[in-house]
């Protein structure tokens, strides 16, 4: 069965939540999203810390990774995103800052209008101003700044 296209409007980036240094696969994340009740690993693709890119749902399917956005985007996650001290951290790897920047400018020839942001840019604007600040994020996810460093892409 072929799929349908989607219209992709938003790559979105994230971090599996995990402490830095204790990698992950894409079986254990979608072990990890089958308990929330997915139906498999909510994202398109997993950096591990040596910079594989694992893919898990197909592009043309819809992801499970952020809320209201699934149906018009693609979901990144590194392994990381949490220091020793189990806070927010941006532990991502030389490795996988290569790899996610790969993958990044490869989507964005597939899906150039798309804009690239955290997952933490796409919660609600609770103050209703017009910006997402670091007090209404739901979650800190992917614990840097995406929209800021992938803005040229």
């Amino acid at each position: 069965m072929q799929e349908l296209m989607r219209k992709i409007t938003h790559i979105v980036v994230h971090c599996t939540a995990t402490i830095e240094g204790r990698d992950h696969d894409i079986k254990e994340v979608a072990k990890w999203h089958a308990a929330r009740g997915f139906k498999t690993v909510g994202y398109h693709y997993v950096i591990k810390l040596n910079g594989e890119v694992q893919v898990g749902r197909p592009e043309g399917a819809v992801g499970a990774h952020v809320k209201g956005y699934n149906a018009v985007s693609i979901g990144i996650s590194y392994v990381g995103g949490l220091g020793l001290d189990a806070k927010p951290k941006d532990t991502r790897t030389p490795a996988q800052k290569d790899s996610m920047l790969k993958l990044l400018k490869e989507l964005k020839v597939r899906y150039p209008k798309a804009l690239i942001l955290g997952h933490r840019d796409l919660s609600p604007d609770l103050n209703k101003d017009g910006k997402i600040t670091s007090d209404e994020w739901m979650k800190a996810c992917p614990s840097f700044h995406a929209e800021t460093e992938y803005a040229r892409l």
